[in-house]
């Protein structure tokens, strides 16, 4: 088979899988909102977390060190990323198996029931280790969903439309993460700015949770309106067992590619609120800014990521120069937030590196799609990104901060992503590039 594939080539999926139409401009807004905002709402949860890490370490997790608090609620936030490869695994053998339509009802039933469990969660103060208790509970909930959710929406994203345009589509994934960013952090902001840190503390805190859900008729209305773009026979055995025995090399590549850009989302996206306000000793209000411009920043360079690699023979390319920029743009970066601390500057550079992360990102998203057949493509990516974000996105925020506490030294975050991104990078030119309808 040749590497690259010419688009007439890939245009198998013209059609859903009751043979209705899907290149039609309607068809794709519907496709698009519907697998975009309910990412974009799942991640709204995990977002909001982070940007108040530091009341909920407080709450659940009393210690006589700020550090300590912290470091047991960005552990609470890991827990839910322990949960992702097993969600991956099911969910997305599920999707390959009933259909992405089907899966994707599932995920948001159960982040849900997660949202739910931190909504209500008393705190430590309240119940003693019961409160805890629930919290990791929700977390893990919310973990396990968003492990199947990428693998099925995204597929079908890809699948649903003219091959011409599915770098675009694809690109909308990672893009709704953008928008999730900006959500979490307008809200944040607005708490930060509208209430008491007493107030806060007691109850403010729950009500970006209890906004999150909202998916619940959100979601379930418009994935409702999907046509299933994917329909296959029972298989002689699982899929994940086909994923494993014909794209294990695939999926150990896929794993490495994403280890560079999950680091630097839950750095730059997610714990800058968190950097801005212990570090560089900037109003927690105006560290929220970061996040919408994050936000705003990612779901630009996604779509713009998508749209470029649609009219490029090779993608790898656009890949290898964003993770090199973020490498080179890394340690003076830093320096410059150290040395000049302001809200404009840290706001320029969080845009900066945020933007070159997801413009490679959603680009790498679509290789690894595209180098998987269609009967094994949702396990196949569940299965990579899930386990790709557990062991190193999870684990990003209690690595930075253990690394602060540890050594002082207010440059760890860059050494630790700069480490992170060139392994990603070794691993992305290690990939060769090949079309699968």
């Amino acid at each position: 088979m040749n590497d690259i594939a010419p688009p007439s080539a890939l245009a198998a999926n013209s059609r859903t899988a009751d043979g209705k139409p899907a290149d039609s401009r309607s068809y794709r807004l519907r496709l698009i909102a519907a697998c975009a905002v309910g990412n974009a709402l799942e991640m709204y949860d995990f977002t909001v977390y982070s940007f108040f890490a530091l009341v909920i370490g407080a709450a659940f997790f009393p210690s006589g060190s700020a550090y300590g608090s912290l470091l047991f609620a960005v552990s609470t936030f890991g827990i839910g990323f322990v949960m992702r490869p097993l969600g991956g695994l099911i969910i997305g053998n599920h999707a390959d198996r009933s259909g992405r339509k089907a899966a994707m009802t599932l995920t948001i039933t159960i982040m849900i029931a997660g949202t739910l469990c931190l909504v209500v969660a008393p705190t430590h103060a309240e119940a003693g280790l019961y409160g805890p208790l629930l919290l990791v509970i929700g977390r893990m909930l919310q973990g396990f969903a968003l492990g199947g959710e990428i693998g099925a929406a995204t597929a079908m994203l890809m699948e649903g439309s003219d091959a011409s345009g599915r770098g675009f589509r694809v690109g909308w994934q990672l893009g709704s993460q953008g928008i999730a960013a900006l959500l979490g952090a307008l809200v944040a902001a607005v708490i930060h700015a509208t209430l008491s840190p007493e107030a806060i503390a007691h109850w403010g805190w729950r009500v970006p949770f209890a906004l999150g859900l909202l998916i619940a008729p959100a979601g379930f209305y418009i994935r409702s309106r999907l046509e299933e773009t994917h329909t296959a026979p029972a298989p002689a055995r699982s899929p994940l067992s086909t994923l494993l025995r014909d794209h294990g090399k695939v999926v150990a590549q896929g794993i490495l590619t994403i280890i560079g850009g999950t680091v630097g989302t839950y750095l730059v996206v997610y714990f800058m609120p968190t950097y801005m306000v212990r570090e560089l000793h900037l109003p927690a209000s105006l560290s929220m800014l970061s996040g919408c411009v994050s936000g705003l920043v990612c779901l630009a360079s996604s779509l713009l990521g998508g749209w470029l690699a649609d009219r490029r023979a090779q993608r790898k390319p656009l890949v290898v120069a964003s993770m090199g920029f973020v490498l080179v743009a890394l340690y003076p970066a830093f320096r410059m937030m150290l040395q000049f601390p302001s809200v404009p500057l840290v706001l320029g550079i969080s845009a900066m590196l945020a933007g070159s992360l997801y413009f490679g990102g959603s680009v790498m998203l679509l290789i690894l799609m595209e180098l998987l057949p269609a009967e094994v493509r949702a396990s196949g990516l569940s299965l990579i990104y899930s386990v790709g974000v557990t062991v190193f996105g999870g684990s990003c925020q209690f690595v930075v901060t253990w690394l602060l506490a540890r050594t002082g030294n207010p440059l760890a975050p860059a050494f630790y992503m700069m480490s992170c991104g060139a392994v990603t990078l070794l691993a992305v030119l290690s990939v060769r590039e090949q079309r699968h309808a």
